[in-house]
């Protein structure tokens, strides 16, 4: 274990192992459309794991390429197919941390690996301890929120059209958002 992927008391970060729960969690990008339209977009079919301990934190996930919406069916399709995520050769994005490290006492960095159309690359997030509660049926939770860009061409996604005007007809970058209630197991 290297120092960057333990947690700090400097966080308040509980100790333990904690689920997603995906009704009460969303995982979502934005990407521009046009140069002059952000176009946003989430994904319904997802899983993810918070392991928190003294001595180590890791996270990690995985997200259903096919359950990409962006509440337009033909350019959801578009996304399912080779052009894009390539759903049916590539059926997950996954993310697992290397390195944790608190900023203050609700912000940290997660720094991993995704894997997205078949090709792995590091990822940062930063990201916030949105708070700690026990719901009405007992269950302690944990609100953590998160934020990243990639770039999709580092992974082979390349499919583009060029404007007359030199906008593209979709970015490269796209942000990514995520927004985890998380009850701990």
């Amino acid at each position: 274990m290297s120092p960057e992927s333990a947690i700090s008391t400097a966080t308040a970060l509980p100790t333990g192992t904690w689920q997603v729960d995906k009704v009460h969690s969303s995982v979502e990008f934005q990407v521009k459309h046009l140069g002059i339209a952000t176009v946003k977009g989430q994904f319904t079919e997802f899983e993810g794991t918070l392991e928190v301990s003294p001595e180590n934190t890791v996270a990690y996930g995985t997200v259903q390429t096919a359950s990409v919406n962006t509440r337009e069916p033909q350019r959801d399709e578009h996304l399912r197919s080779a052009d894009f995520f390539d759903a049916e050769q590539n059926p997950e994005i996954s993310f697992r941390s290397t390195a944790i490290t608190p900023v203050d006492e609700d912000d940290f960095e997660i720094e991993g690996d995704i894997t997205i159309h078949g090709v792995t690359q590091p990822l940062k997030l930063k990201a916030t301890l949105e708070g700690t509660e026990t719901d009405p049926q007992g269950n302690d939770r944990v609100g953590v929120s998160a934020a990243g860009q990639i770039d999709r061409k580092d992974f082979g996604m390349t499919f583009n059209a060029a404007l007359g005007s030199g906008n593209l007809l979709v970015s490269d970058k796209v942000k990514i958002q995520l927004d985890i209630s998380a009850v701990k197991a």
